[in-house]
């Protein structure tokens, strides 16, 4: 046994046109011999503009329970090791500190020797040297970069170092009028002869 809303459009003379709504029980007879049929339960008669808003306001409900469902079911981050956290926080205030004044000396010797840098647009580099000439030539004096406030996530990585986690945003002196997106950013730090090195980046956008 089932149930379905089956509309019919009315126009009436000098009116607006209404939609009847029909709710209805469809179901087999006992009698095999019978034909289905259908008992009307329900008339409801509206006109357009309140079937639209009705309607609307059932989308934007359903969607704002899925969204509720989503957010319920994502876990939400917590620092487990303060202390790497916080290390790791620092390092990064170091590093584009020296991106964003274009201290490449100071980039260069955070930069670990076989960096691995993943860029969604521009592909793979593993030259140090050439990913410190781009930002010479492109970065330098034209963007600067800005950490979304809150978004770092630190995890260890045992005998290695630790993962980065967060949005950054970037803004162009050229264009100071463009809108800056938050984009994702994962860097791996190694923690070697008592320095943390940036060893792999990937940069999304």
């Amino acid at each position: 046994m089932s149930k379905y809303l089956k509309k019919l459009y009315i126009s009436q003379k000098n009116t607006n046109p209404k939609v009847l709504i029909l709710v209805g029980r469809y179901s087999n007879s006992f009698n095999t011999k019978q034909s289905h049929h259908l008992k009307i339960t329900t008339f409801v008669t509206m006109n357009k503009p309140l079937l639209f808003a009705l309607t609307l306001c059932l989308c934007l409900a359903s969607c704002n329970s899925a969204k509720k469902a989503a957010a319920d079911t994502q876990p939400k981050y917590e620092i487990k090791d303060q202390e790497l956290y916080n290390q790791i926080v620092a390092m990064d205030k170091t590093f584009f500190d020296a991106y964003n004044t274009c201290d490449l000396d100071k980039q260069a010797t955070i930069y670990a020797d076989d960096i691995e840098f993943y860029h969604d647009l521009g592909g793979l580099s593993t030259s140090k040297q050439d990913i410190l000439e781009g930002t010479k030539n492109n970065i330098c004096g034209k963007v600067t970069r800005e950490l979304v406030a809150g978004t770092i996530e630190v995890y260890p990585i045992k005998n290695y170092g630790a993962v980065e986690i967060g949005y950054h945003k970037f803004h162009n002196k050229q264009e100071p009028n463009a809108v800056s997106h938050p984009s994702k950013f994962i860097i791996m730090w190694h923690y070697t002869n008592n320095q943390w090195k940036i060893n792999k980046v990937v940069s999304l956008h």
